[in-house]
């Protein structure tokens, strides 16, 4: 007798924009589900502006950069001229680092968690009173790293470069999908994605199409930020990874509902 597969052709929201979702729907195929993208966040990087050039300029003056996603390495490495030295980098997360050694960077520490709070503790040791650190961000990126680490005596520079907002043509699609029961595993990346779902959620009067949805999200932060709202969160992974996270929805799909 063939085994069902994993995620049993269940429909499996993807919510990352078409470049971020690809590696994610291939997973999401491997296993069985038949992957939705909706992306209902994007990312444009914020003007120029004097401020930025500055930063770029007296790159070399910083004794660490932190770089805490894909996007933001990307974005920042389009406005990087080369030359000069290079801080020594930081990151957040197994992919970040992938993109960073793809462009022939040599990333110098990376923590075993992959939380804010988790790369603090860590990174700790390797800096001191007096340090410069750089930290290029979203605009709506938290400062929790920014804040221990000026706490400890370092001096740390932020800086926005790009914005985070919500594409208007998913509003429409994700209301007709969830309308019609059609996304029965909701997988949320960040905080944000989930504030504009269940934007979309309110303003459709869907709250009652989300009761029989597996909930999973990938880390702790995105979490807190799902319950609430009231959501149910059915799988978190301790590793916090999309592949990670994919494994805890097949283990509740397995054993919770059986």
């Amino acid at each position: 007798m063939i085994s069902a597969p994993p995620l049993q052709n269940k429909h499996v929201l993807i919510a990352r924009g078409a470049k971020q979702a690809k590696s994610f729907s291939e997973l999401v195929k491997k296993l069985g589900g038949i992957p939705v993208e909706i992306p209902l966040i994007a990312f444009r990087p914020v003007p120029e502006s004097a401020e930025l050039d500055a930063v770029l300029k007296e790159l070399h003056t910083y004794d660490w950069i932190v770089f805490t996603s894909n996007v933001t390495v990307e974005t920042f490495l389009a406005r990087y001229q080369a030359g000069g030295d290079f801080p020594r980098i930081a990151v957040i997360g197994e992919k970040t680092r992938e993109t960073l050694e793809q462009q022939n960077f040599h990333v110098r520490f990376t923590p075993q968690e992959y939380v804010a709070e988790g790369f603090v503790k860590e990174f700790l040791p390797h800096v001191s009173k007096g340090m410069r650190v750089l930290i290029p961000k979203g605009n709506l990126a938290r400062d929790y790293i920014a804040s221990a680490l000026k706490k400890q005596g370092v001096i740390v520079d932020e800086i926005i470069i790009y914005e985070t907002y919500m594409p208007e043509n998913s509003r429409s699609m994700l209301a007709q999908m969830l309308a019609e029961d059609k996304l029965e595993i909701l997988t949320f990346t960040s905080p944000s994605t989930i504030d504009h779902f269940m934007n979309i959620v309110k303003d459709y009067q869907l709250e009652s199409k989300l009761e029989d949805c597996t909930i999973a999200c990938i880390g702790p932060i995105s979490q807190k930020k799902a319950e609430e709202y009231g959501l149910p969160v059915h799988a978190c992974p301790s590793t916090y990874t999309v592949e990670e996270m994919m494994k805890s929805v097949v283990h509740y799909l397995n054993h919770v509902k059986e």
